[in-house]
């Protein structure tokens, strides 16, 4: 269980480049210590930086709202908009994130999705009926690399799943799309808000994902 903190910059897209080399130290700490098991940038489709996701192993607000007091471009004024969403990642056989000295992508190599279902009476019975095939189709994904990461959001009180959040190798929307076209939770109905962002893995000291080889 943790939070993903959902991000994006304001209004001054000036104070990103000034506050980034606290950033990085910041979530270079937080990922070796264990407590960042991900964090990536956000882009536009033209490449331009518009945010960041960044997922936390902590146990509640008071882990989130630590993390924010610390993080740079919360403290400086480069997120004008944070969300902080319940999350849990789906225990799958990934394959390693990039580690420091491994080369770093100029260009977007991977597609962040932002999945949220519906809110009629019937979503929670959609996604448990989608869900056993969903998880089949992600295990080979997630062995090969095209998924580099996933999970759940959950409701406020964790007791409910909301949505989920997909890292997956694509590098354009459309080949996000067409790919998610396929997922169990599309044609079952139960993804029915999806938002895409361009995005470059970072390399960071992770540690390795809950049912990672």
């Amino acid at each position: 269980m943790g939070y993903a903190v959902l991000a994006f910059d304001g209004a001054d897209k000036t104070r990103r480049a000034a506050a980034m080399d606290g950033h990085r130290a910041l979530i270079s700490r937080w990922a070796e210590d264990g407590r960042m098991p991900f964090g990536t940038p956000l882009f536009t489709s033209e490449w331009v930086p518009s945010g960041s996701l960044m997922i936390l192993d902590v146990q509640d607000m008071a882990g989130v709202r630590a993390y924010l007091a610390e993080e740079p471009f919360s403290v400086e004024g480069v997120w004008g908009d944070v969300r902080i969403l319940p999350f849990r990642i789906a225990p799958l056989p990934y394959q390693r994130l990039p580690k420091p000295g491994d080369p770093m992508a100029s260009t977007r190599t991977h597609t962040v999705a932002i999945a949220y279902d519906g809110t009629d009476a019937d979503a929670p019975a959609r996604r448990q009926a989608a869900r056993g095939a969903h998880i089949a189709r992600m295990q080979p994904m997630a062995a090969d690399g095209t998924l580099a990461v996933g999970g759940a959001i959950l409701d406020e009180a964790k007791s409910r799943m909301i949505g989920s959040i997909t890292v997956t190798r694509h590098g354009t929307d459309e080949a996000a799309r067409a790919w998610m076209a396929e997922d169990p939770y599309v044609k079952g109905g139960v993804w029915r808000d999806i938002t895409l962002h361009a995005t470059r893995l970072a390399a960071l000291p992770y540690r390795p994902f809950p049912g990672a080889a």
